[in-house]
């Protein structure tokens, strides 16, 4: 059987991974997730009377249009999440940094999408 590695691998022993097809999958999926969810609230909110504050509560008082908010909002941090992670990994050369950075937009990620959850929930009950 011939060997695939390239001489400089066999010398480093440096391989893959096995953690970027997963990576690329989640991404694929959130996108494919985000597709039917971004064609709901585009017409959803289209059809609304008006954009007043009035008319938003009453559309989110409403539980399904609550659950669908909030899997948008889960499938979009979590989508964009792991497409900035790609854009470090791919262009940030210092490790450290790198490392930092990720687990920033990680943190960040989570906190927005917490808030806009809790958000949601909050004019979901209280009207």
């Amino acid at each position: 059987m011939s060997n695939l590695r390239t001489p400089l691998s066999q010398v480093k022993g440096l391989g893959s991974a096995k953690e970027g097809t997963s990576h690329f999958w989640l991404q694929r999926l959130t996108a494919i997730g985000l597709i039917p969810l971004l064609l709901w609230i585009t017409f959803a909110v289209a059809r609304l009377p008006s954009m007043s504050q009035a008319d938003i509560q009453a559309w989110l008082a409403n539980p399904l249009s609550a659950i669908l908010m909030i899997l948008f909002l889960i499938a979009a941090f979590w989508h964009a999440k792991l497409g900035l992670q790609v854009v470090i990994e791919d262009y940030v050369s210092d490790h450290s940094v790198r490392t930092v950075a990720i687990i920033a937009v990680t943190l960040i990620s989570f906190a927005l999408a917490v808030v806009g959850v809790f958000s949601v929930l909050h004019i979901a009950f209280t009207g």
